[in-house]
């Protein structure tokens, strides 16, 4: 299947290279770009795309509460932040929005091609340091556990929370099993388990949700 790609930035420049590096993969194609939030959230309900390349500076509606927008709408598409700055508070935010993950404008044309079939897969970009770096950093910006987190984690079994701690880790669904010795498809049963339970999104959400509880600890 085809991957189908918005892009979301008020430079014109950006919006091009992005669209000829990723419309040059045989498996992604650029259905649309917009120039801000407000106009990447009209462009989501239209095109319907599966992953939204989402810059966060942006004038009329920042690519933040544009992320938070189409996540409350309950739209399938992803959100791939884009950002100049790895350790950038404002993605920690977009994250905590709905976002799935983020990569750096000077990415290479592989990663961004990767990092949006990786999206659009329904993971989520946590393997790199830089990613994991960036969500113990702000998840400083909360000092105690958030009460609400704190709460949800009564919903879920010894062995879905020890999960989801891994999950925060940065480990994916088969170095998981690894560790605890079960197969990948029984990892695979729990992680959908606590997405369910906990009402989020995918891993990305599942990550930050464990910080915030405090299952985590940053550092």
């Amino acid at each position: 299947m085809t991957i189908r790609v918005l892009i979301v930035d008020d430079q014109a420049m950006v919006r091009e290279g992005f669209s000829v590096l990723l419309n040059a993969m045989p498996d992604i194609e650029v259905i649309g770009e917009a120039v801000n939030g407000r106009e990447a959230v009209a462009q989501v309900e239209v095109l319907r795309p599966d992953v939204v390349l989402m810059d966060i500076r942006m004038p009329e509606l920042n690519g933040i509460e544009a992320t938070r927008e189409i996540v409350a709408a309950d739209s399938d598409a992803k959100v791939l932040v884009l950002t100049t700055f790895d350790l950038d508070e404002y993605v920690y935010q977009a994250l905590r929005a709905g976002a799935s993950g983020f990569l750096l404008k000077d990415a290479s044309a592989r990663q961004l091609a990767d990092g949006v079939r990786v999206v659009a897969a329904g993971e989520a970009l946590l393997a790199p340091t830089v990613t994991r770096r960036l969500i113990t950093e702000f998840s400083r910006i909360s000092a105690a556990p958030r009460t609400p987190a704190l709460a949800r984690v009564g919903d879920l079994t010894e062995r879905e929370t020890e999960v989801l701690v891994l999950i925060a880790q940065g480990l994916s669904n088969a170095e998981i099993a690894s560790h605890l010795v079960v197969a990948e498809s029984t990892i695979k049963t729990h992680v959908s388990r606590i997405l369910v339970k906990l009402g989020l999104r995918d891993r990305t959400q599942a990550a930050v949700f464990a910080y915030e509880a405090r299952l985590v600890t940053p550092g």
